[in-house]
């Protein structure tokens, strides 16, 4: 067993359930660690048997281009997405970050997470 992790994936984006964030929007970020089997990997040194990021990054940013009010309900779909289209994925974990939400005082981010 072995974890794959994507982090600090920075996107602009037009999530939150105030207008103002579908027009204005705000940066975003996104951590993923992934459980998978490398025992393919480890003996072969083949892309194919293992997670391969590009495609983890690919479908962040894809994800993150469909707005959502809730980051709960973004962050679901890349975990959801991450795991039904890589077929070596036994685990997934999305960390969703907001930074400087829009709360009418002084906070650098919230951030949720989701395992699947």
């Amino acid at each position: 067993m072995g974890v794959v992790q994507v982090n600090g994936v920075r996107v602009y984006g037009y999530h939150g359930c105030m207008d103002e964030e579908a027009r204005i929007g705000q940066e975003y970020q996104i951590d993923v660690s992934i459980k998978s089997d490398f025992q393919s990997s480890l003996q072969s040194d083949a892309l194919s048997d293992t997670v391969d990021y590009v495609d983890v990054h690919r479908i962040i940013r894809r994800e993150m281009g469909i707005r959502s009010k809730l980051i709960e309900h973004v962050g679901g779909r890349i975990a959801s997405a991450i795991k039904s289209e890589i077929k070596l994925v036994e685990l997934v974990k999305v960390k969703v970050t907001k930074i400087n939400p829009p709360i009418g005082g002084q906070c650098d981010s919230v951030a949720i997470e989701v395992e699947l």
